[in-house]
Order: C-alpha cells, then structure tokens, then sequence
C-alpha cells in the first residue's frame, strides 16, 4: 500500500474536521459536548462508565454477594444438608446383602478355576536359568564390541 505523506496529511485533516462537526453537533443537540461512544484511539479499549454508573453496578454485586452469603449458595458457605451421590445406610447393607449371595452363588457352582496356580510375574527355575544366559551373552557381545 503506497500512501504519500501528502495523503496521510489529508486523511489527518479531514479527520479532524469529522470530530469537530461531530462535537459541535453534539453541542448543539444536548447543549454539553457528548464523549466518544465507541473506542477512539489505543487506551479506549473498553466500555466507558460514568463514575455514577460504575457505583451502581459496583453496589448491586455488592448486594448479589451479601444475598448469597446469607442465603448459604456460595462456594465459602456450609456444605447443604443433604449429601448427593453418596449411598444410604440402608442402600450399603442391601449392597453388601446382593454382593454376599453373588459370591456364594459363585462358590456353590464352582465356578472356572484359574488354569495354573502360581504366581503371577514370578519366574520359574527354567525361564531364571535362560534369562541369565541370554544376559551373559548380552554382555559379552558388548565387551567385545567395546574392544574393537
């Protein structure tokens, strides 16, 4: 974009007689000189609130506040009598009640036996003597390689 300085002067002067005619009709309609209503420049990047109206909405959070506290809602208030998501005395024992007969229906009939009953992730003497085999070899063929 190849803009002279003449044309940027222009621009310039032409958008200070827009402001002036703007405040002078202004002036003329309300009798003071009205502020911008939308940002002007870089610092006017909010909305602007006379300190009348800041006040107001400043009062009316602090009454929705006072309200909330009193009523017990917030977040800093007493956890609310009643308890959600949790289980019953009752609905516990009747719990346990079903799981009992579950398993003892389970052990009645016997049910699938594990197929071996050692231990899981233990070795046996056969997979122990292998392993260390494999190692020694391992380590051999690193110290030859590092002796090249």
């Amino acid at each position: 974009m190849d803009i002279s300085v003449k044309d940027l002067q222009e621009a310039i002067s032409i958008r200070h007689q827009i402001d002036n005619l703007q405040r002078r009709l202004s002036s003329l309609l309300r009798g003071a000189p009205q502020r911008p209503t939308g940002p002007t420049g870089p610092t006017a990047a909010g909305r602007y609130f006379s300190p009348t109206t800041r006040a107001k909405l400043s009062a009316a959070a602090r009454a929705r506040w006072a309200k909330r506290r009193s009523t017990g809602t917030g977040t800093g208030a007493a956890a609310p009598a009643t308890r959600k998501g949790q289980l019953t005395p009752a609905g516990r024992r009747k719990l346990s009640q079903l799981m009992k007969a579950r398993w003892a229906a389970r052990r009645k009939a016997g049910g699938k036996q594990k197929a071996s009953s050692r231990k899981k992730g233990v070795l046996t003497p056969a997979g122990r003597k292998r392993l260390s085999e494999l190692m020694k070899a391992r380590w051999a063929a690193r110290r030859k390689a590092g002796s090249k």
